[in-house]
């Protein structure tokens, strides 16, 4: 995130990636939590396809020119992000509550909502903003002949 912010030249979107941190760092928390709360022994692992997404934002980062367009792929990248945790979330509250953990359930309901949150945000300033101002980038720059 904050590589992402510092790629950023929309001040909002820098400020959303900082903020989301921030919102990330009690999301962990929350996991901490239920994970002492129900006794679990977790194995830290890589997830692999985690890990693609981050890599795709550095080559993001590394292969366009900072501004605008940049902007829409930061967007583009950090969405996928955001529906991948989603569709994780979403499925890890089906397991709390099948397994009657209603105070795990809602605490990933929680944050579920905070993900859900942050990709409507994402979407509102690419389609208000960033969006817009990227094509017009676009257009002032002459194809080569």
């Amino acid at each position: 995130m904050p590589k992402l912010a510092r790629a950023a030249t929309h001040p909002q979107l820098a400020e959303g990636f900082t903020q989301h941190l921030e919102e990330t760092q009690g999301q962990i928390e929350r996991i901490d939590q239920i994970v002492e709360a129900q006794g679990l022994k977790l194995k830290r692992v890589k997830c692999l396809a985690m890990e693609g997404l981050v890599a795709e934002g550095g080559e993001t980062i590394e292969e366009i020119e900072k501004g605008p367009v940049r902007d829409v792929m930061l967007i583009v990248g950090a969405q996928k992000v955001e529906h991948y945790e989603i569709a994780a979330y979403g499925s890890l509250i089906t397991l709390a509550d099948q397994l009657g953990y209603a105070d795990a359930s809602r605490q990933l309901k929680e944050t579920l909502q905070e993900e859900k949150a942050t990709d409507e945000k994402l979407n509102g300033l690419a389609t208000s903003e960033v969006n817009r101002q990227a094509l017009e980038a676009a257009a002032e720059i002459e194809p080569a002949q």
